[in-house]
């Protein structure tokens, strides 16, 4: 509830938090980049669910400078090659959804949500029942994914 509740960042978004090492650990930020960051999402569909958002709080694509868009595009499919090594999944869902009326949870600041999936997976539960099945506990995944980042992302 903390997480819902809680304190936020400048302009009361979850993605503009203070960032300093430890709140990155607890914020579940697995890699900073010059212009962008990979956390797992809090809530997620399926285990290894990450999202990768801009630094700067932009709600669309064209607001961000080609450096930062191509690094962007860049971790998103670093996270894409990292998932499908590290949990050997049979698919992936990849994607952003541009304001509220698309879906947006936080339409104000853009973010690329990359989804494992496997075949025969449970992902339809949400959408029938607001209810989510994940196999795993958010400290694991961070450790299982940690390294993998701090080897071949951060470099």
């Amino acid at each position: 509830m903390e997480y819902i509740e809680g304190a936020r960042g400048p302009r009361g978004c979850i993605f503009c938090e203070p960032a300093t090492p430890v709140a990155d650990r607890e914020r579940l930020i697995l890699f900073r980049g010059r212009h962008v960051f990979v956390l797992l999402n809090r809530y997620p569909y399926a285990a290894g669910h990450l999202m990768v958002a801009p630094n700067a709080h932009v709600a669309r694509l064209h607001d961000l400078d080609p450096e930062a868009r191509a690094e962007l595009f860049d971790r998103v499919s670093a996270c894409a090659e990292i998932l499908e090594e590290v949990y050997a999944c049979d698919g992936l869902n990849v994607g952003a959804n541009f304001g509220a009326a698309a879906g947006a949870g936080f339409a104000d600041h853009l973010h690329f949500h990359v989804v494992p999936r496997w075949n025969g997976d449970v992902n339809f539960m949400t959408s029938i029942g607001e209810i989510r099945v994940i196999p795993t506990h958010l400290e694991r995944t961070y450790a299982r994914l940690l390294p993998v980042f701090q080897e071949r992302v951060a470099r």
